[in-house]
Order: C-alpha cells, then sequence, then structure tokens
C-alpha cells in the first residue's frame, strides 16, 4: 500500500468537482469546502446515479458497504476517476474497480477508537469481566481470580498506525511488547519469525490488512503454537483467523480469545462462536466512537482540498 500519489487528473484547474457522498449531511459538510464543490447524497443500492450526479468524478461509498454496485453503476459515471473511502479497510474494493479510477482510504480515522477497543477487550479479558457480567446478571456474588495485563507478554501482529497506537496505548501497563509486520524493520519483527515468537505471547493482538497472504494466517499451526491460556485479539478482519481452527482451541478451553470482527459476519444465529467458552465478542464495532465520524470526514475533506488545489493524493490503495 502507498501512501501518497499524483496519479490521474481527477479535475482540471477551474472545472467543478463533483462527488457522490453517503449521506446529506456529508454532502452539506463537502460543499462548505469550495464553491467549485457539488455534492449528491446517492445510495448506491438504489441504483445508478441520474441527472447531474452521473458528472461526478469522486464516489465515497458508505462506510459499512459490504459489496460494489453492478457495472450498470459504474457506466454510469463515465468521468469517474477516484474512489475515496471513509475507512482503512480496502479490500472489497481492491482490483474491482474500473480501469483509471484511484482507490484511497482514509488510513488514520478509525485508529484511536480501534487501538482503544483491542485494549479495552484485552484488559477485560484478562481481568474476566465477561465472567463478572454473566455472574451479575444472574445474581451471584462469585469470587474469583482471572489474569492481569500488566506485566504480560504482548505481541501486536499489525505494526500500521493501529498496531504502533496499541503499543503506545499498552505501555501504561509496563507489558513486554512484541511488534510483527510482514517487512522486518527496526523494532518489529518479520512474521517469519512467528514460530518462535508465538509461544512466549500471553495475548496475541492481530491488527494486519485483509490480503490474500494475510487470509486464514491465524490457521491450526498459528493458534496451537501459542501457549496454554493465552489470549487472541482479533481487530482486524474475520477472514484473518481461521474460525473452525480457533473454535476447536476455545471448545477445548486451551485458549481465550476477544473478537470484534467473524467469519462469517454478520454472526448468523445459533452459529457455535456464540456459545463458545472463554470468547469475548462484539459485532465489529471497535471504530465506532462519536469522534470517529468526524475523523472520517475530515480526511475526505483533506483529499478533496488536494484534488481541488492538483496536489498529490495521500493514502492511496495499491493492488495487493
Amino acid at each position: 500500500m502507498r501512501t501518497e500519489s499524483r496519479g490521474p487528473s481527477v479535475v482540471g484547474p477551474d472545472e467543478t468537482l463533483h462527488v457522490l457522498v453517503p449521506t446529506p449531511a456529508l454532502a452539506e459538510e463537502v460543499e462548505r469546502l469550495s464553491p467549485r464543490v457539488r455534492a449528491y447524497p446517492v445510495d448506491a443500492d438504489a441504483g445508478p446515479p441520474t441527472g447531474e450526479a452521473t458528472r461526478a468524478q469522486v464516489w465515497v461509498p458508505r462506510v459499512n458497504r459490504a459489496t460494489l454496485p453492478g457495472d450498470e453503476f459504474f457506466d454510469a459515471l463515465p468521468r469517474l476517476r477516484l474512489v475515496q473511502l471513509l475507512s482503512a479497510g480496502a479490500e472489497r474494493f481492491v482490483g474491482h474497480l474500473p480501469e483509471g479510477v484511484l482507490l484511497c482510504n482514509a488510513r488514520g480515522a478509525h485508529t484511536p477508537s480501534t487501538a482503544e477497543w483491542a485494549v479495552t477487550a484485552t484488559l477485560a479479558a484478562q481481568r474476566g469481566i465477561p465472567f463478572f457480567v454473566r455472574e451479575q446478571d444472574a445474581g451471584r456474588w462469585s469470587f474469583a481470580t482471572h489474569s492481569s495485563l500488566v506485566g504480560a507478554r504482548v505481541l501486536v501482529l499489525g505494526a500500521g498506525d493501529i498496531g504502533r497506537t496499541i503499543g503506545r496505548m499498552l505501555a501504561g501497563f509496563d507489558v513486554e511488547l512484541t511488534s510483527v509486520a510482514r517487512t522486518p524493520r527496526e523494532g518489529v519483527h518479520g512474521t517469519d519469525e512467528l514460530p518462535r515468537l508465538l509461544p512466549v505471547a500471553d495475548v496475541v493482538v492481530v491488527v494486519v490488512p485483509l490480503t490474500p497472504a494475510t487470509t486464514g494466517m491465524v490457521d491450526a499451526a498459528f493458534l496451537a503454537a501459542m501457549p496454554d491460556g493465552a489470549l487472541l485479539v482479533n481487530a482486524a478482519r474475520g477472514a484473518v483467523v481461521d474460525t473452525d481452527a480457533l473454535l476447536a482451541e476455545l471448545s477445548s478451553g486451551r485458549l481465550r480469545a476477544a473478537l470484534d470482527v467473524t467469519d462469517p459476519e454478520p454472526l448468523p444465529p445459533g452459529h457455535p462462536l456464540w456459545s463458545a467458552p472463554g470468547l469475548l465478542l462484539t459485532p465489529h464495532v471497535a471504530g465506532e466512537v462519536p469522534a470517529t465520524d468526524a475523523r472520517a470526514a475530515a480526511a475526505l475533506t483533506a483529499q478533496l482540498a488536494r484534488v481541488l488545489a492538483g496536489e498529490p493524493l495521500v493514502n492511496v490503495v495499491d493492488a495487493y
């Protein structure tokens, strides 16, 4: 993934910039940027754009968009040059846009909240909070001793924005932190070292992007290398983890987990993960805090300002 690119021209020096956005509120915010901007709230699931909206050079999909619209949507946008996401995750779009259309994400918009969730889930799971909440619901005063985050050996798989922020947040717990990424560098181990690093990790936090290389990365062998009683925390994408392999470890009681994402997602009724022992589960809400929308909107308007000024775009996503 590259972060900056001049790329093809999105709009001419004096040309009006037409932008498709998911909500009327975002349309108002975008139009405040410049008299040269026209924004159109568009629901891509309701059919292809019509009228002035077909002049759009930029499309901003809604954050929780699960799939791309059909070809007729893009056929109605002959001037489309940029798809600007409001989130960091880009796997649904990579390789599926028309030729000549750039893809950019909103790297950083969800970083603080996602990192906060990872630390919150880790701390809650280590201290047995899910157990105590269930006991409270049942009206039972059940004394029990659980694990601790203080001084724990924590391996963070993924050394981008979110991974680095998690590391900073964990510093106050005096953890023994190990950072791992695909490309080793100073202070960051390579993924080829995982067989050596996993057996000594009390907690493994996963925050890698979903790519062909990371799909199923946390498989049976990965989990088997973790020590008894260790905690897996997934704030990445559900498909990074082999669900069957994780269920086997949870069911045996050997490992514990905290998941904000699952495969499949959303988790259907009756799925074994709902009742798996040792699991703290949230419904893909790690990035959902009040400030996230404002950060995403700021990232969008900053990018559109670059478009208007003819400056290089940031957070351009390459094919994996």
